[in-house]
């Protein structure tokens, strides 16, 4: 079987660990055979490779039979659109476009159902996640009732922010931690518990940082069942947290420094709740810890994947289709932030796009 012929734009950041990953071979069945970049002293640490400076001019090469997109994210939605149109298949980073319209026209340009679609949702890849996932769809924790996620170990000091003019802006980012940072949290949340019903967010623009995008946020969610949960996140608390914790009918997982730790119910609480004689009583417990080891196969495994999808047809671990989800949950956080007003889901795109388009006009002195 021959090798895929696999491009890159964008390697002057993510893009070039994924460059070198596969020069080193530590994937199997892919030949990087062209590299682009609007730089071209990066372009220069690729003597191996076809250069282009333009993501296009490498699509219509003819050089490549796949592409991973690595670039800002608004270019991934055009960058996309091109590469499925002329045959090519697709590899996204996160977020897959920076707001749910252009997801659409993204998604709509797979019409050829050949070509293989996906996106670097890495974090599905490791072993406590999995673990979670493999509880919930299994049955072991029942109907998750609550839902809550701290995440704040994001901290970045202001030289992050100066190191890209394009970096927490409306016009180069689309947003701040939600669409930076958080895409792989808000594409777990979706994976792990389904799209919410309605959100309420608070998110506060520069809190920490002088960048004109949310650097701090906190969302209320509420799902049909009436499941509820709350999403906290910011890049701007050292030393941070990363704790997610899980309320079900079998009892409460919580995952944190990455452990997973499980006080399982011995009658689920709310068969408890209705049959119990007893005041002040409480369900049984037994309290498990879930052995789980590593970190997954991350970005490697997600391009392994990728080009085993390719070669053999092996079902994708995260399907580019599923990108929307992450961000209509971001975008309807800060649309509802800025409005004051619960947001139902699915979000009206339109709606979406006209606001961060006014949001991203250069400012009047």
């Amino acid at each position: 079987m021959n090798n895929v012929r696999f491009g890159i734009i964008g390697v002057g950041g993510m893009g070039g660990n994924h460059a070198r990953n596969i020069i080193e071979g530590k994937i199997t069945g892919v030949e990087l055979t062209a590299v682009a970049d609007v730089s071209p002293d990066v372009l220069k640490k690729f003597p191996g490779q076809k250069t282009f400076t333009s993501g296009d001019d490498l699509i219509k090469s003819g050089a490549v039979d796949a592409i991973l997109i690595a670039t800002p994210h608004y270019s991934h939605t055009p960058l996309g659109i091109t590469a499925l149109q002329n045959g090519i298949h697709v590899l996204v980073e996160k977020p897959i476009s920076v707001h749910k319209a252009d997801c659409e026209r993204l998604i709509a340009a797979h019409t050829d159902k050949k070509l293989v679609f996906a996106a670097m949702f890495n974090q599905r890849t490791d072993p406590i996640y999995k673990k979670l996932k493999g509880m919930i769809t299994n049955g072991e924790l029942g109907e998750v009732r609550r839902i809550n996620w701290i995440i704040t170990n994001w901290f970045r000091p202001n030289a992050y922010y100066g190191s890209g003019g394009w970096r927490a802006t409306w016009a180069g980012e689309g947003g701040g931690v939600l669409l930076n940072q958080c895409p792989h949290n808000l594409d777990l949340w979706q994976w792990l518990f389904g799209m919410p019903k309605s959100i309420r967010a608070f998110c506060t623009y520069g809190r920490y940082h002088a960048i004109e995008v949310e650097d701090d946020a906190t969302a209320y969610l509420e799902y049909a069942n009436g499941t509820t949960g709350v999403f906290i996140t910011s890049t701007g608390e050292a030393p941070g947290t990363n704790r997610l914790e899980v309320t079900a009918e079998r009892g409460k997982v919580v995952l944190e420094n990455n452990k997973l730790h499980y006080i399982r119910n011995e009658v689920p609480m709310s068969e408890f709740c209705k049959t119990t004689k007893i005041p002040f009583s409480t369900p049984e417990t037994w309290d498990v810890t879930i052995p789980t080891s590593g970190s997954g196969g991350q970005h490697i495994e997600i391009i392994q994947n990728f080009i085993d999808a390719i070669q053999k047809g092996t079902p994708l671990i995260a399907p580019a289709e599923e990108g929307i989800n992450s961000v209509e949950l971001a975008n309807t956080m800060l649309l509802s932030s800025d409005s004051k007003e619960t947001i139902q889901l699915p979000l009206k795109a339109e709606v979406y796009e006209t606001w961060l388009k006014k949001k991203s006009e250069p400012k009047t002195k």
